[in-house]
């Protein structure tokens, strides 16, 4: 049986925000993982999840500005990547540039469906924080 090759994970930071963009986790490592929100792959994610992920990157950021956030999808391209997208975008930053940032770390991020949900998406600026200097090494597993 041929093993599917999948990229490294990628560290994505904007402002006080670490990501961690991973591929699926082990038997092993998924006891790790604090929550789990599955959606279709290749689609954009529900409403509901993108109320949860939001509210859950809130308290996190506010509670330890500039703690890692690791989040998974099975190759670590789409579902992933767009979950972080929309956190740039609610945090400030066009689509289009949250789009390219993720890009430069993770090439063949997003697909076209997910280009034009990120595109149609309206932000609520759920996620401006102040600034902090203060980056800690820890790391919250989605």
């Amino acid at each position: 049986m041929s093993r599917m090759n999948r990229p490294a994970p990628v560290e994505v930071c904007y402002k006080n925000m670490r990501f961690l963009i991973t591929h699926n986790p082990t038997n092993a490592t998924l006891h790790t993982f604090t929550e789990d929100w599955p959606f279709d792959d290749g689609a954009p994610p529900p409403t509901h999840i993108v109320e949860d992920w939001l509210n859950l990157l809130k308290t996190k950021f506010c509670e330890d500005p500039g703690c890692c956030v690791a989040v998974h999808c099975v190759a670590g391209l789409g579902r992933a990547p767009v979950l972080v997208a929309l956190a740039l975008i609610e945090s400030g930053m066009k689509y289009e540039d949250a789009i390219q940032f993720i890009r430069q770390k993770r090439r063949g991020a997003i697909n076209s469906k997910q280009l034009t949900y990120l595109e149609k998406y309206r932000p609520k600026h759920r996620l401006r924080f102040k600034d902090s200097h203060n980056h800690k090494n820890k790391c919250c597993t989605m």
